[in-house]
């Protein structure tokens, strides 16, 4: 193919094919609102289900548009650009600023890690039994082999069909007796508290749902779909793109952040009509609300939920491990790619290996999981607030966006998610 051919859009034909083919794309926002329900979301969720029933339904109701609204903004920034967060943060803004956050992701993604193999682990034990720690490690190897061995345009179809396992929390709810008017009445009217552990639910809920990483690897799938069609070059420059890649966008980020908020439902509903209704109230890890469903909902939904842990797992890691070697790469101008070779671009394969690594090493330590994950929690949502704040000046900024500015409606839901988020970390250190 000449760069002729190269440099110019589809047109007449190809065009059409290109138009009709646009559920083949869907990816990026598809895999970063699944990976968004990973085993530690789901031990957060389980906990606002168990221990406040229907009444933390509306959490994921509220958190569906700001959650669009700022991961479109990542998307658009990625994909008009053609660089990732880190890269246009160290391009136009303090030098400070770029270390502190990707230095506290990379912390807060490698305990995430630690809890995600840990949960995994723990979730294949309770199915067929064995040893836990050994299947953790079984799990982080697998991830970090595919990662490092499968190019990203194969690698990226098996993240596609592993959110289907998210189904699973999905079919558990209809597995049990489920009074649905009930369930509707109180996600419309919920009985909200204002007493500390309730409040500091809802920050869980807020902070496990809009998560800093997730920002960033969207942004940068975007530059791996870009680089991976030899006709795709970055909106800036190619202006007659525009149309089409936007609207993708949009329908893939509407379509990837509803399948994590309904999946994220579901686990709140699931939990609220068997555990709750039945006076379990204190779950902390997502095996734990494995093992206390089976008693009460029976083998089917406790096996559905046990693998379902298991599959966002694997779905997750991946992003995690990934978008902490994005931002490194980003920051010290490495070569950086899913899509090349790991010779190819050593430092930012080693950054998703030693990720992984640790991770697994962290699981036979005597840090408390509970605490580790509290913890991340905490690093999440202060580094959320500050990168959404950038993230929003960036997507306005002609240098970076060209003519692709975004609208006054998308501005006005990314910064009303900055909002929501910066009182939930205020709220956070009140109620600490």
């Amino acid at each position: 193919m000449d760069k002729s051919t190269q440099m110019n859009p589809p047109t007449g034909v190809n065009a059409a094919k290109a138009e009709k083919s646009w559920l083949k794309k869907l990816g990026p926002g598809l895999i970063t609102g699944a990976a968004d329900d990973d085993p530690s979301g789901i031990a957060t969720y389980s906990q606002a289900g168990a221990q406040f029933g229907f009444n933390m339904l509306w959490t994921v109701l509220f958190t569906y548009p700001l959650m669009v609204g700022i991961q479109i903004v990542s998307a658009r920034i990625g994909r008009v650009s053609g660089h990732g967060l880190a890269t246009n943060i160290r391009r136009h803004y303090p030098a400070w600023l770029l270390y502190s956050v990707v230095g506290l992701l990379l912390i807060a993604n490698t305990i995430n890690i630690a809890a995600d193999v840990s949960a995994m682990g723990e979730a294949l034990k309770l199915i067929v039994g064995g040893p836990a720690q050994l299947y953790a490690i079984g799990f982080g190897i697998i991830s970090l082999l595919l990662q490092v061995f499968i190019p990203y345009r194969r690698y990226v179809r098996i993240l596609k069909w592993l959110t289907l396992a998210l189904l699973a929390y999905v079919a558990t709810a209809f597995a049990v007796h489920t009074p649905w008017l009930q369930v509707f009445a109180k996600a419309v009217f919920p009985q909200m508290s204002w007493k500390p552990e309730y409040v500091t639910t809802v920050v869980a809920v807020f902070g496990t749902t809009i998560s800093p990483y997730l920002f960033f690897w969207q942004a940068s799938q975007e530059v791996e779909e870009q680089l991976a069609d030899p006709e795709a070059r970055p909106l800036i420059s190619a202006p007659e793109q525009a149309a089409a890649n936007l609207r993708r966008i949009k329908i893939d980020t509407y379509m990837g952040m509803g399948f994590s908020n309904l999946v994220a439902f579901f686990i709140i509903l699931t939990t609220a009509v068997t555990l709750n209704l039945h006076g379990i109230t204190d779950i902390q890890t997502s095996a734990q609300a494995a093992t206390a469903l089976r008693p009460i909902a029976g083998d089917f939904a406790f096996l559905l939920f046990s693998a379902g842990i298991i599959g966002t797992g694997l779905l997750a890691i991946p992003v995690l491990a990934g978008s902490s070697a994005y931002a490194m790469a980003g920051a010290f101008q490495w070569k950086n790619s899913l899509e090349r070779a790991p010779m190819e671009a050593q430092r930012f394969y080693a950054i998703i290996a030693v990720s992984t690594v640790i991770g697994i090493a962290l699981g036979f330590t005597p840090m408390d999981p509970i605490k580790a994950l509290y913890w991340s929690a905490v690093i999440n949502g202060v580094i959320s607030v500050p990168i959404m704040f950038v993230m929003m000046l960036m997507a306005v900024r002609p240098e970076i966006m060209g003519k692709f500015v975004i609208s006054t409606p998308l501005k006005l839901l990314g910064w009303l998610a900055t909002l929501m988020m910066a009182l939930a970390v205020l709220a956070m250190f009140l109620t600490m």
